[in-house]
């Protein structure tokens, strides 16, 4: 019976062939009124087929000469073969049998020309399978939240898949915000963490940036802001001074244990690049004090954060 249906789908192809033989790819186009898709679309209706069935056979006949289709392999196999571009390989291909099988299957023939199969056997054909069932975003959203909720595929995915993963997921800032904050409270992620410099420069800032803003809204809401006020002026006025001090002490009791050592290249350069922050900073200071601009130019934003 699968001979019969072999041989009646040839033949089918072969009289659509006889009616409309195969035109080459950027060849003139015919009148709309005797276009192949039209006459093709008459003979669908006179033998009760539709035009795709009719126009896949006809096809699959022009890839398969009578002397080269072979008795006892299904259409479906002849046709999926058909995707083989070279001729000669195509006419071979269908001589060797896959390794261990007795006949041909529709599978073992899209396994042979690289196409999806019906029943996957293997992990990359089961992969496939999945993402092509998957691709609605939908569809695609749950499988993901189901497969990483067993421990057992979590556990394999590897760990460069799972930052990407992560980073996908946490693209919201919301999402990323909620995350971060639920990872940081696990004392051991939050110390490998601040390991990073970027990322301890980054929480430092914005501590900073928090403390700021908590400051400017007491300041502008509280009753009793003028009053602290004033006493954040003189405080901080203390504090530069002992800052200054501070400093200075700090000097006069290492520049003199370098009497008689030489630094290396690389030490005097740290040194040097230090020492240029410092005159930096002191020339902040003096114009914040002077004018009462506080606001740092590029330069020494650039000088003090590059580290």
């Amino acid at each position: 019976m699968v001979e019969q249906q072999t041989r009646g789908q040839f033949t089918i192809g072969d009289r659509a062939l006889e009616i409309e033989p195969m035109r080459p790819r950027g060849g003139p186009v015919p009148d709309a009124a005797w276009s192949v898709e039209v006459s093709l679309t008459l003979l669908a209706e006179d033998i009760g087929l539709t035009l795709s069935t009719l126009k896949s056979a006809r096809w699959a006949a022009s890839r398969w000469p009578a002397d080269q289709r072979r008795k006892g392999v299904s259409f479906s196999v002849h046709k999926v073969l058909a995707g083989i571009e070279i001729e000669e390989e195509r006419f071979a291909a269908i001589d060797k049998l896959p390794d261990g099988k007795p006949r041909w299957t529709v599978d073992d023939a899209r396994r042979r020309v690289g196409t999806r199969v019906e029943t996957p056997v293997s992990p990359q054909e089961k992969v496939t399978a999945i993402h092509a069932l998957a691709q609605d975003d939908q569809v695609a959203a749950k499988v993901t939240g189901d497969l990483l909720k067993r421990p057992q595929v979590a556990a394999k995915v590897t760990q460069t898949d799972k930052v990407r993963v992560v980073e996908e997921f946490t693209r919201d800032e919301a999402v990323a915000t909620t995350a971060a904050t639920n990872l940081l409270r696990r004392p051991d992620v939050a110390f490998k963490a601040m390991s990073d410099d970027t990322a301890r420069f980054q929480v430092n800032h914005a501590q900073a940036e928090r403390s700021r803003q908590a400051h400017d809204y007491h300041e502008r809401t509280s009753p009793i802001a003028p009053a602290v006020w004033g006493i954040d002026r003189t405080v901080e006025f203390l504090d530069l001074v002992t800052a200054c001090h501070s400093f200075v002490a700090a000097a006069g009791r290492t520049v003199p244990g370098l009497r008689d050592r030489t630094l290396s290249e690389g030490e005097r350069v740290i040194v040097h690049q230090n020492v240029a922050k410092v005159k930096a900073t002191l020339d902040w200071i003096e114009t914040a004090v002077d004018t009462g601009k506080v606001d740092m130019d590029d330069e020494l934003d650039r000088m003090l954060n590059s580290e």
